[in-house]
């Protein structure tokens, strides 16, 4: 009985770290996940995509897209990462890391980001570039997080502007408008939606984005046109945990 009674303060040890790590996981405004999408063009599927949000040991975290098409002779394969260090509905990116593979010439880039010291090191041509970054600076891909975040933190918010940090080292604005409301039906289902618009004039570019507030501001569909050419589309599949869905704060 006694030596029993020895394993109850490891199996108690043991109940209350598995509780606060799930109270930490659930308390955080966006918990992990992965979400799933078909690419279209023409209304036919090219492709697949992958969205993933994850928490690392060192308390920052890791936002990466994944995109795979093949269309007719054309193939392209493309990775794209952040480590953020996210503060409440904040996030500060740390490093970039962006691969495409495919039709056409290859291409690779990895920055590290040293805000506090306003550098920016290109880590595979190794060369260190002085940046004056402006207050909520962002990389290409972790502004998709930050623009997640401020719908959670304020749903009536109609205009967004991100400086973002290009791979050539200078920094661009992306500015989105409020453009709608829409229910679409995805191949995930039925959802409300949000629309957002990117417009560069100067390129013949206009970019839509809807996000689904049932499902705490989730991007769910994207699409491009140039000119009057329809781009490649990303259209909601999946998304992995189902509890995903959260009330936003606001």
């Amino acid at each position: 009985m006694l030596k029993s009674l020895a394993y109850i303060p490891l199996f108690l040890s043991c109940i209350t770290s598995s509780a606060l790590a799930a109270d930490k996981e659930t308390s955080k405004v966006i918990p992990a996940f992965s979400a799933k999408y078909i690419i279209l063009h023409n209304d036919k599927s090219v492709g697949e995509a992958t969205r993933k949000l994850s928490y690392l040991d060192n308390g920052l975290a890791k936002y990466s897209y994944h995109t795979s098409i093949e269309w007719l002779i054309f193939s392209d394969v493309r990775d794209e990462t952040s480590i953020v260090k996210l503060e409440g509905t904040k996030v500060t990116p740390q490093s970039f890391e962006y691969t495409r593979e495919g039709t056409g010439s290859d291409k690779h880039y990895k920055w590290r980001f040293d805000i506090d010291n306003n550098k920016a090191v290109d880590e595979i041509k190794k060369r260190t570039k002085n940046v004056e970054y402006p207050e909520n600076i962002q990389d290409s891909l972790s502004y998709h997080l930050q623009h997640r975040l401020n719908l959670i933190e304020n749903a009536k918010q109609e205009h967004f502007v991100y400086p973002v940090i290009k791979t050539s080292g200078s920094i661009k604005n992306y500015v989105y408008q409020y453009d709608d409301e829409e229910e679409l039906m995805l191949p995930y289902g039925l959802v409300k939606t949000i629309r957002l618009k990117r417009e560069v004039i100067e390129k013949k570019r206009i970019t839509y984005a809807w996000f689904a507030p049932e499902l705490n501001y989730l991007l769910v569909k994207l699409n491009q046109t140039k000119g009057d050419v329809k781009q490649f589309e990303a259209q909601l599949k999946s998304i992995s945990p189902q509890t995903n869905k959260l009330t936003p704060t606001q």
